[in-house]
């Protein structure tokens, strides 16, 4: 399997190479007619869960968020996404500050995604043993542990500015920086990718790691992803790597997730500029076509990220909007993910650059306690279902596509029947169903029937999920 999936990524390198020329004898091969590369049943079937120590408990250390596990795994999350741990750089001159770091008037240089060293662990989380009873903890609880690594940029003192070829550099020998104004890494140098996959190798051998996602990963060239895999295998042939990114050839050999920019933004888009549910579709056919077979995104709709800039789901959705995709996210392809708080319905201020903690004490409240019970039938049901997280894709034709999306996921002779409503208004919609279907997780849907086809009355943005038996 390795060795035809080298021969295909060869083939798809010189492919262009061969048009330009008139060398093609044979139309380019196409990544849809390749496999995804195989990847660990605890991923496919997982669910995620991203931990940002500043807002996770009110102490942000990692000891205050291993005696949270236990609730994390009692939500169902089984993939825990540990937000970077590694020093940040703390220098203070503002031309290596972000817009975003400057306009949070923390005042705060330490950002996480600013690193100065990548072999230490931050004494703002704690110590290294802190790490490891974090990994630990989270391995007893039957979870794993992602840790963010940032590899495209560094800080402005960190330890790879000490090497004159490890920074991309301008013809004055000053150091290039990129977008948020760091200082850009060369991995043209091969002394830093042997820094850097060694510094990957450091987390797996030395704290148990069982993965990594990988910050702006299109952003660093794929083959040193892909060197970087065949190294870790050695160590840990379950390893997971999650790729901050949509390179449509990732997944043919480097990483085993990616991102889906692109899906939230047309997410988003439905519930604030009220485009049709039905983009939805259109824009998951067209990933779909364009990657490896089997290649998989995360599902979210927030993220340190998102909520940050002040984008949390029920703010932007409503309540009801938030639970639908949430339906939707745990129902489609792909592995879901959760943040933060995102189980209690949390909206509460957090920021990349400073210490505001989940309102974890609201918990206890009816409304905050339904909405995790919610969450965690969603993880219990993923987890019940195989369809659901090894099943295909058959998208239903329903007479509101403006408003509703309709699909089903089919493993052998087991389909998950999923019809959600994204607007904001009482409807009807009429489709196709199989007979006899047994509820799994319905709020503000009615099922009857109109001849040859199945009725739904919803509420606004209500929700039916159902089995075949």
């Amino acid at each position: 399997m390795n060795y035809r999936k080298s021969i295909a990524a060869c083939l798809l390198s010189i492919g262009p190479w061969l048009a330009a020329t008139g060398a093609a004898a044979e139309p380019p091969i196409s990544l849809a007619s390749l496999p995804a590369r195989a990847t660990p049943e605890w991923v496919t079937r997982g669910v995620m869960y991203q931990v940002w120590l500043r807002g996770f408990t009110p102490e942000g250390t990692l000891q205050a968020a291993t005696a949270r596990l236990p609730q994390v795994a009692a939500l169902g999350a089984n993939i825990i996404y540990l937000c970077p741990v590694q020093l940040a750089d703390d220098d203070l001159r503002p031309e290596f500050w972000s817009k975003r770091q400057k306009a949070s008037g923390t005042n705060n240089p330490r950002n996480p995604y600013r690193i100065k060293d990548y072999n230490r662990v931050d004494p703002e989380y704690g110590t290294e043993a802190d790490l490891r009873a974090f990994i630990a903890t989270a391995h007893k609880l039957g979870q794993r542990v992602l840790l963010d690594l940032v590899y495209f940029h560094c800080g402005p003192t960190a330890v790879a500015m000490e090497h004159q070829d490890w920074i991309q550099r301008d013809a004055t020998g000053k150091a290039e920086t990129g977008s948020w104004n760091f200082p850009r890494l060369n991995f043209k140098s091969q002394a830093l990718r042997e820094h850097l996959w060694a510094n990957m190798e450091h987390w797996v051998k030395d704290f148990d790691m069982d993965g990594f996602r990988c910050d702006v990963s299109d952003a660093v060239p794929l083959d040193f992803w892909e060197e970087a895999r065949t190294r870790l295998g050695k160590l840990r042939p379950d390893l997971v790597i999650l790729g901050e990114g949509q390179r449509k050839a990732d997944q043919l050999k480097a990483f085993d997730l990616n991102y889906s920019f692109s899906w939230l933004t047309a997410v988003q888009a439905v519930f604030e500029k009220g485009q049709p549910a039905a983009t939805l579709r259109t824009l998951w056919q067209k990933l779909h076509d364009e990657r490896p077979r089997g290649a998989r995104f995360i599902r979210y709709t927030e993220n340190h990220d998102i909520v940050n800039d002040l984008l949390r789901a029920e703010v932007v959705m409503g309540e009801r909007g938030a639970a639908a995709m949430a339906v939707i996210h745990f129902t489609l392809d792909g592995v879901p993910l959760l943040y933060n708080g995102q189980e209690i319905g949390d909206t509460s201020l957090q920021s990349i650059y400073a210490r505001y903690p989940v309102r974890w004490e609201a918990a206890c409240l009816p409304k905050a306690k339904a909405k995790f019970a919610f969450h965690q039938k969603l993880c219990q049901l993923r987890r019940a279902e195989p369809a659901l997280s090894g099943g295909e894709v058959v998208w239903l034709d329903n007479d509101q596509p403006d408003a509703v999306l309709s699909f089903l996921r089919r493993a052998g002779r087991e389909e998950i029947v999923t019809v959600a409503s994204l607007s904001n208004r009482k409807l009807t919609v009429h489709l196709e169903l199989p007979p006899g279907l047994e509820p799994l997780l319905v709020d503000g849907a009615k099922l009857t029937a109109e001849a040859d086809k199945a009725a739904l009355e919803l509420e606004p943005c209500g929700y039916f999920v159902a089995r075949k038996p």
